[in-house]
């Protein structure tokens, strides 16, 4: 205590060793641990949770500043046609089936099936992706591919599994891949309900998962940038799917 021996002790006094024990408890209650205070510029102390604040508030401003600049690519189209779902996903019937039916050489369509009984009628596989959810993409693939196997099928049930096929299993030996730099880009499309982007390029669809890497060459992700990808809404997921085609055009 204070530098003194166990023998220096037993010459003491009480009021002398108590003397001792206070003045070593205030240094005691004076210390404060190095990572409660940082000692910042001049005098000023702040404490680490001020630091915290401060550095997550430049990491927003450096995030809205990426934000503002992915924004240049982005075009705001609001689908007033569009009704918005609700329903949530625990609750929602998954689909059990679809039939093709073709009435004529231009009316042909797609009939999708629900287990609570429910129908809807589709033109095309990109309307549905207004409509559906990443598991009833999922659900509508298992399906297709169940009944389609080896060999391809034909007819209209032929374009539906087409753009499942590229959508789930894209195989850069395929044409549309090989071929896209010839073709003229009309609209990139975001449809955040199941996490699809798709192109447009003349009369041809290429839907593509957000999260996956297709074969896009440099060209084409530059024309994609440039076009600008249409959205209904402002959202997260656009500006990430923004940052991920830009890290593939500076590879």
């Amino acid at each position: 205590m204070d530098g003194y021996t166990h023998n220096q002790l037993k010459h003491k006094s009480f009021e002398e060793i108590q003397k001792a024990f206070d003045k070593q408890m205030q240094w005691i209650n004076a210390f404060k641990p190095m990572d409660s205070e940082v000692v910042g510029d001049g005098s000023k102390k702040r404490t680490r949770e001020e630091l915290d604040e401060e550095s997550v508030k430049r990491q927003k401003l450096e995030d809205d500043a990426k934000k503002a600049e992915l924004k240049d690519c982005l075009e705001i189209v609001p689908d007033e046609n569009k009704a918005i779902n609700i329903e949530p996903l625990a609750t929602k019937s998954p689909i059990v089936n679809w039939k093709t039916h073709t009435l004529g050489e231009e009316m042909s369509y797609y009939q999708i099936m629900r287990a609570d009984g429910s129908c809807k009628m589709y033109k095309v596989f990109s309307t549905m992706l207004s409509d559906f959810d990443r598991k009833d993409l999922v659900d509508l693939y298992n399906l297709v591919m169940t009944r389609f196997g080896s060999p391809s099928p034909t007819g209209y049930d032929l374009f539906l599994w087409g753009d499942l096929k590229m959508l789930f299993e894209p195989n850069e030996e395929d044409d549309i891949w090989k071929n896209q730099e010839g073709y003229t880009l009309i609209e990139w499309k975001y449809f955040d309900s199941c996490g699809v982007h798709s192109l447009l390029m003349d009369t041809v669809y290429i839907h593509m998962l957000v999260e996956r890497k297709y074969p896009l060459t440099q060209t084409t992700l530059s024309r994609m940038l440039n076009g600008k990808l249409q959205v209904d809404y402002e959202c997260d997921t656009a500006y990430e799917l923004l940052r991920f085609i830009k890290m593939q055009l500076k590879k």
